[in-house]
């Protein structure tokens, strides 16, 4: 009987631990973003009207500014004088907290404060998203290459940063599933020894996850590797992992976050630069000084004046420390700047739901290779960098990273630098406590100071734990500046339906893992459909749509113009290569605070990071659209030529068009000869079987062209 006994219980308990790591790997679950939307798609009513959704709107910019200059005195300058001599205005228009900055921690905090029911003023001097938010490599990842230092170095704190930021990308998906989505990632394996270790790698990150993951990591063959990602290069292939993390549209979550932000009662306004800090008779932080340099681009000279708070937050990423110097100049440095460089690719070089990650480079970096809005993202690098507002990726940058991209795709596959739509250079704010005991040694997450004047500064940390981050700078604001949050019974219909009551869970404690930004509330995976049916949009347009503005790409298309053709009924495009409509452009301006051609084109929509050519074609249309929402001049116009232009350069535009003119670009008489992109194509051969350049041999397609490299 035992001998039979003991197989039996080997047996049964191999069947147990199997039966449940098979359920555990193909259980059903609840994928965070994936849930219905929360309320219907707009329908008919019982009269038979079509009823559209009637959103709340923002307050106009210069209401903002109103309120602006309300918190420190209506007269402008002269609010500066009483706040110096001690003299009192409205207490109730003084806000709780200024912040400066309106990157993905500046809004991020905002949010977090205003529905604590604390009264917000967030001033960004350029636009929201416009420096490093807008920048990132699109992920929301927990970090596979941390967990691996963690285990290998046995460092707790590593492992901690794995399990927040994990924890932070599931509310990420739920509270913005229009601009976030699930992302499989393939790791290719070139040595039999390395699938059992990273096999164990992506299970112990999946494991991490728990209830926040999704799909389980698996291991695929050579050749399902090959079908799964064909620009693979085959030789010494032996298969590969493939891993789920998310990726997200960065600027466009920034700009939601501003959005949300001033829904639920904060001054959000751009383009206003702070020049200036004040302070009380006792030395402490009391506002700043600002001024509005979108009057300095309508030819007008800028009225500074001053805006009060009880706590001053200086969430200005890279350029943190020339706000501390402002509170004191004799402050000690604490940025230690990054330089990331990533490069577009067209679509092809990818599959459209399949991104790549090599975790040893060249030079031990790691570098993804992504899908993302059409095209292909590379990146990233990693080199000490010069602070500057607009940087530009360097010609050896670029190259390292097209070279490492060479070394995992198929030799069929030329990687030619003429195949570089865009390429851009975003600094990283690494950052040094100025309290520890070693203060040149960087922080490995993010860091919360408080000066002795009471400038908090809140910066490092990444785009996946902004939530965290925000979180505990407004908990740090509410402990210094004596702060009263409160309840938020009466919160606005974000989802302009009467059928959600966004208060409810507001009780004046951080609630934004469940705070659902514009344009979640009514988002489907299937809400494109409606969109073609009502409006007659092409489906990649209605796609697009919905899935950069959520719900409210109703409004977007009813902004859209028609175009007098059978189909499409509306929506014409600013550039043919890509989804983007003209009735973005209306909305950015209505809704979005959007005051410059490059607040659209490359934080509005995502054109001067998609194809920096393809946005110099598309800017004379979007400053005409801009001009009649603003009532431009000519001069204004002209303005916004040159320095978008500039602009374009940080975003890769050859050197060789940052002298174009309007007229060269509308007349479609753009010279681009002396360009590699000229080169890589036989532009003129009249039809044949066979290219008449190739029957004589075009010396610009030679294997060791300039084009061809």
């Amino acid at each position: 009987m035992r001998r039979l006994a003991r197989p039996f219980l080997y047996t049964t308990g191999f069947a147990a631990v199997g039966g449940g790591v098979l359920y555990y790997s193909y259980r059903p679950r609840n994928i965070p973003g994936a849930d219905s939307a929360v309320v219907p798609p707009p329908g008919y009513g019982a009269e038979g009207h079509f009823r559209p959704p009637r959103f709340p709107k923002v307050k106009g910019r210069a209401n903002q500014i109103a309120d602006l200059k309300r918190s420190g005195g209506s007269n402008g300058a002269d609010g500066l004088l009483n706040l110096i001599n001690g003299e009192s205005q409205n207490d109730a228009d003084i806000y709780d907290l200024l912040i400066i900055g309106g990157g993905a921690t500046g809004a991020g905090v905002a949010l977090d404060a205003a529905t604590r029911g604390l009264k917000v003023a967030v001033v960004e001097r350029d636009d929201f998203s416009s420096g490093t938010s807008s920048k990132s490599t699109k992920l929301v990842h927990g970090g596979v290459r941390y967990l691996e230092k963690a285990v290998w170095e046995l460092d707790y704190n590593q492992y901690a940063l794995v399990r927040e930021a994990l924890r932070e990308r599931s509310y990420f998906l739920e509270t913005a599933p229009h601009l976030s989505m699930w992302l499989p990632i393939m790791l290719p394996l070139d040595k039999w020894w390395k699938a059992p270790y990273y096999w164990a790698g992506t299970k112990f990150y999946d494991l991490l996850a728990g209830a926040e993951g999704i799909e389980s990591s698996y291991f695929l063959t050579r050749s399902k590797a090959l079908d799964a990602f064909p620009m693979l290069k085959k030789t010494d292939l032996v298969g590969a992992l493939v891993y789920y993390d998310g990726a997200h549209n960065d600027s466009r979550m920034n700009v939601s976050l501003a959005m949300t932000a001033a829904l639920y009662g904060s001054t959000v306004v751009n383009h206003i630069e702070v020049t200036g800090l004040e302070k009380d008779v006792t030395g402490k932080l009391c506002g700043a000084r600002v001024k509005d340099l979108v009057q300095e681009k309508n030819g007008k000279k800028p009225e500074e004046f001053t805006i009060r708070a009880k706590g001053v937050i200086n969430a200005t990423g890279p350029f943190t420390d020339s706000i501390r110097q402002m509170d004191d100049p004799n402050v000690k440095e604490i940025v230690a700047p990054s330089s990331g460089v990533h490069v577009i690719l067209p679509g092809y070089y990818s599959p459209q739901k399949m991104g790549l990650i090599d975790p040893k480079t060249s030079d031990g970096r790691v570098i993804f290779f992504l899908p993302w809005q059409g095209n292909t993202i590379a990146g990233t690098t990693d080199a000490p960098t010069k602070i500057s507002q607009n940087p530009v990726a360097q010609e050896e940058e670029i190259d390292w990273i097209l070279s490492e991209i060479r070394h995992y795709l198929s030799p069929d596959i030329n990687v030619r630098r003429g195949d570089v739509l865009a390429a851009w250079s975003g600094i990283r704010p690494l950052v040094k406590d100025p309290s520890a005991k070693n203060t040149e040694s960087l922080v490995r997450n993010h860091l919360i100071n408080v000066s002795p004047s009471g400038l908090l500064t809140c910066a490092g940390g990444k785009w996946t734990t902004y939530r965290q981050m925000a979180e505990e700078c407004v908990d740090e604001a509410i402990s210094k500046f004596g702060l009263q949050p409160k309840p938020y019974p009466n919160a606005p219909d974000v989802s302009g339906t009467k059928m959600v009551d966004d208060g409810a869970q507001l009780d004046g404690s951080c609630q934004t893992h469940q705070v659902k930004l514009i344009g979640a509330h009514g988002f489907s995976k299937t809400l494109f459909i409606n969109l073609i049916q009502h409006f007659g949009v092409e489906t990649d347009v209605a796609k697009h749509l919905t899935e950069s503005y959520g719900d409210r790409a109703w409004t977007v298309a009813a902004l859209s113009s028609p175009t007098e053709q059978r189909f499409p009924v509306r929506g014409v495009k600013i550039s043919p290569l890509y989804p983007f409509i003209d009735g973005e452009v209306r909305y950015a301006v209505r809704h979005e605070y959007a005051q410059t051609a490059v607040d659209v084109l490359a934080r509005r929509t995502r054109l001067a990071f998609l194809n920096a050519q393809a946005a110099l074609e598309a800017l004379p249309k979007v400053i005409d659209i801009m001009a009649t929402e603003l009532k431009w001049d000519h001069q204004r116009k002209d303005i916004e030529w040159k320095d978008t232009v500039a602009f374009l350069e940080s975003m890769g535009l050859p050197k060789s068009k940052l002298t174009a003119t309007r007229k060269q670009v509308e007349a479609g008489k753009l010279s681009f000869a002396d360009s590699i992109e000229y080169k890589m194509y036989s532009r003129h051969d009249q039809p044949n079987d066979e290219l008449e350049s190739d029957l004589k041999g075009n010396p610009t397609l030679k294997r060791d062209s300039p084009a061809e490299r």
